[in-house]
């Protein structure tokens, strides 16, 4: 089926991620239309794709809570995996680490601190073993996960900080991309807080007109983006609540979802007032009208997006959704192009994101989803770039995000900004073993000893013809004598072909009609010919090799169509 993207407010163009045909009229044969494609463009992430995991290598039996609050009520690290859980008397999550796949028993240890159901969590991204949940009991709970994972449940004793100041319920919290120990916290009051979480302290106190949906801040943590019940997005100054800038979203009553982009973007997901989904982006110091809009379909749960600031790809997956669509942002129009999409047969309670650090570069794995089934099962999908080459692929995996913060929460509220500390990827790439090479050469005639019967024959022979030799000489008529007698002329004849006879005797000699220079010449040209031999080779393998590829790409394209 071919997608037609459509323009966007400020006269954006067509997405040319897939071949859009349009008809040309021929002025010679005007009754025959022609068919005029574009060129498709061209992104290393154009062939990514999800294939889940066993049922083994997954989660199973997860009693997945059934509140009705619009969350993803899943958070994973590269150490542990967090799901929000169906609890009786009170709210509790649970926390297992990657490692443990299968059936998880019904007597796991639990996260049971919150009087009320738990609505977000979120894991620390400067400590892997940090957790903040926020819960319908008004309080944010912060919670240290023992090394291995949980052994018995925790209680609201055991939490190593709780922040209390909402006076409703807590919606969402969010971690600051680069400060230490700095969240923050939304709630149903309209309040919005900023805390350090290392002495519990609100240092930020921000007042919005109607309900929180959503918050991001920005890549460096300067300014962050929020959603709110009354239509609105808003960039603000985190420290001081100021609002830089303010514009209508997206037209429907439904929650809309923001995430920050890098380059100094917001997108949102969105309902239209015809409650058709959407996606904007939005220039983050003019919001009064998107850079692009665009529908994605008629359906009513609402869209989650993931962004990946590495690769500037952006993840879509719908709540009660079987798919996951997935886009490439860039700075040309019309700025976010359709890659492509994952779909199962299984709606998706909920979902979350690994973080980067954690993929397997080995495998060319870009991004790891963990979905959320009804059934209980928490399935895990990998998406991965197909390389035929088993390097380290740099174009893949920039320098991402560490577990370093890169300033302190004094340092960020003083007014300092910074960026996250990178961290290379390169040292996560576990080279394959290799084997040892082996050589197999081509056998001919020249590399074959003779057997021993033809040793022996051969020798056989040289004897013979040199006794026979020996014989000649030695039965060889003298010549006549003279008048002056003298025993010279008749020893000489026999004494010279002795130094001949030792010499034979010495080693073998070369058959008669022998000519060396004739056999190195014909090994000469029989190494020609070989040579010439393997460039054909080569150049046929290249050539399936193209015509393999061209095919492949026909075949996606029809699949597309």
């Amino acid at each position: 089926m071919l997608r037609l993207e459509k323009r966007s407010e400020d006269g954006g163009r067509f997405d040319s991620s897939f071949p859009v045909c349009f008809l040309v009229a021929d002025p010679i044969n005007a009754h025959i239309p022609s068919l005029k494609m574009f060129q498709m463009r061209q992104s290393k992430f154009r062939h990514v794709f999800g294939k889940p995991l066993r049922r083994d290598q997954c989660y199973d039996n997860i009693r997945i809570t059934k509140s009705s609050w619009d969350s993803t009520y899943c958070s994973v690290n590269p150490k542990y995996l967090a799901i929000v859980t169906e609890a009786a008397g009170g709210g509790a999550f649970l926390v297992i680490p990657l490692s443990k796949t299968g059936r998880v028993e019904r007597d796991t240890p639990l996260v049971a601190g919150h009087k009320a159901a738990v609505l977000d969590l979120a894991w620390c991204p400067h400590n892997d073993d940090i957790i903040a949940s926020a819960s319908e009991d008004c309080s944010v709970k912060i919670w240290q996960i023992p090394e291995g994972g949980l052994t018995k449940n925790m209680t609201e004793d055991e939490s190593i900080v709780d922040l209390v100041a909402h006076q409703r319920r807590v919606t969402f919290v969010v971690w600051h991309p680069s400060a230490n120990s700095v969240l923050l916290s939304a709630g149903s009051d309209n309040k919005v807080f900023i805390w350090n979480v290392g002495t519990g302290e609100p240092l930020v106190e921000i007042d919005l007109p109607d309900l929180p949906l959503c918050a991001s801040f920005s890549y460096n943590g300067s300014r962050m983006c929020i959603t709110s019940k009354d239509k609105k997005l808003r960039v603000l100054d985190p420290r001081t609540g100021e609002v830089i800038s303010e514009g209508q979203c997206h037209d429907g009553a439904k929650p809309a979802q923001c995430v920050y982009i890098k380059g100094g973007y917001v997108f949102t997901t969105g309902f239209s007032r015809m409650s058709e989904r959407q996606y904007a982006l939005w220039d983050e110091n003019n919001l009064s009208k998107p850079k692009v809009i665009d529908e994605i379909d008629n359906s009513n749960g609402v869209i989650f997006p993931f962004y990946d600031p590495d690769t500037n790809m952006i993840y879509l997956c719908g709540k009660g959704d079987s798919i996951i669509r997935y886009y490439e942002i860039t700075d040309e129009a019309p700025f976010v192009h359709f890659l492509n999409l994952f779909q199962s047969k299984e709606a998706q309670r909920g979902i979350g994101s690994i973080t980067k650090r954690a993929v397997n570069v080995n495998t060319c794995e870009i991004a790891r989803y963990y979905k959320l089934h009804n059934s209980g099962l928490c399935e895990v999908i990998p998406f991965t770039v197909p390389r035929k080459s088993e390097l380290f692929q740099d174009d893949l995996y920039p320098d991402t995000a560490g577990d370093i913060p890169a300033i302190s929460a004094d340092e960020w509220f003083s007014g300092k900004d910074a960026d996250p500390i990178l961290v290379s990827m390169r040292g996560e790439f576990i080279p394959t073993r290799k084997e040892a090479v082996k050589v197999v050469r081509k056998s001919n005639v020249l590399d074959q000893m003779p057997s021993k019967t033809q040793q022996q024959a051969r020798i056989s022979m040289v004897e013979t013809r040199n006794h026979e030799n020996t014989a000649q000489v030695t039965t060889a008529p003298a010549p006549a004598p003279t008048p002056a007698p003298a025993p010279a002329p008749v020893s000489a004849p026999v004494a010279a072909p002795a130094p001949v006879v030792a010499a034979a005797q010495t080693g073998p000699s070369l058959p008669p009609g022998f000519d060396p220079q004739a056999l190195l010449d014909d090994v000469r040209k029989l190494k020609l010919i070989v040579k010439a031999h393997e460039r054909r080779i080569k150049s046929l393998e290249d050539k399936v090799a193209q015509y393999e590829a061209n095919t492949s790409d026909e075949e996606e394209e029809a699949d597309h169509c």
